[in-house]
């Protein structure tokens, strides 16, 4: 999978088939993903592997939130991640049809974390290598916009009902929902009124939606260890940890 805003290196794509070949177990792998305007930094689409918090929200090696770190090969090695950015990744073709491919509900954003939640929870392996870079020009595929605010706050809460453990589904709904609600009284307080009202159009959508996306729950059991860190915005803001390294394990 590459995006048309995604310009390709030289041999990008050996070292990601080698690693196809090379561990069985493996069925999806993501490049580097550095940005193409600032081309010493990782991008905001993937960086060098995604992960998720206990609320759903992403993050990356080398990306917490909007801060994007410089590329200095410190996240070289391979190593098992959560999700595999849209913007350039591998996957095996038998993988890609036994889990339906992406959710075409999502239309944009958050479906490729869907997709690899999905495989994640059936016990499969997700890897990032850094020696394979590649760059991505951020938000070409769909500029910052109240309509990316809206699929954004909606995707999110349609990918956190299907794959959300069954002890954790309610409670952390209602936790996203409450923080949706704080989010969008702070661009109300900034005078983004379009901002705020995509947020509450975009819970109207989802509850609207969620009969139809409880049924796609299955009876696949849904891992609890799913998240990386417990909250990836407290991470940030109060324990001002702006880079993945500095995400220790005391607080989890």
């Amino acid at each position: 999978m590459v995006n048309t805003d995604v310009e390709l290196t030289l041999n990008w794509l050996p070292p990601l088939l080698n690693r196809f070949d090379s561990n069985s177990e493996t069925v999806v792998v993501q490049p580097h993903i550095l940005n193409y305007n600032r081309r010493t930094h990782f991008d905001y689409a993937g960086a060098a592997g995604g992960y998720i918090d206990s609320l759903g929200i992403p993050f990356c090696r080398g990306r917490i939130l909007n801060q994007c770190e410089e590329d200095n090969n410190q996240y070289n090695e391979t190593v098992p991640i959560f999700w595999a950015s849209g913007a350039c990744f591998l996957i095996r073709s038998n993988t890609f049809w036994e889990f339906g491919g992406f959710d075409t509900n999502f239309f944009a954003h958050q479906e490729e974390i869907d997709l690899c939640w999905r495989i994640f929870n059936a016990g499969y392996t997700i890897e990032a290598l850094g020696q394979s870079k590649v760059y991505h020009i951020g938000g070409a595929t769909l500029p910052s916009s109240p309509r990316k605010i809206y699929l954004n706050h909606r995707n999110s809460l349609i990918m956190c009902t299907k794959n959300l453990p069954d002890n954790k589904l309610y409670s952390t709904l209602l936790k996203k929902l409450l923080l949706d609600g704080i989010i969008g009284i702070i661009y109300f307080m900034k005078f983004n009124f379009k901002a705020t009202f995509s947020i509450i159009k975009a819970h109207f959508s989802f509850y609207k939606m969620f009969k139809a996306n409880y049924l796609l729950r299955n009876n696949q059991k849904k891992s609890d260890k799913y998240f990386l860190r417990k909250n990836v915005i407290i991470d940030y803001f109060l324990f001002r940890r702006l880079n993945f390294k500095e995400l220790d394990k005391n607080y989890k």
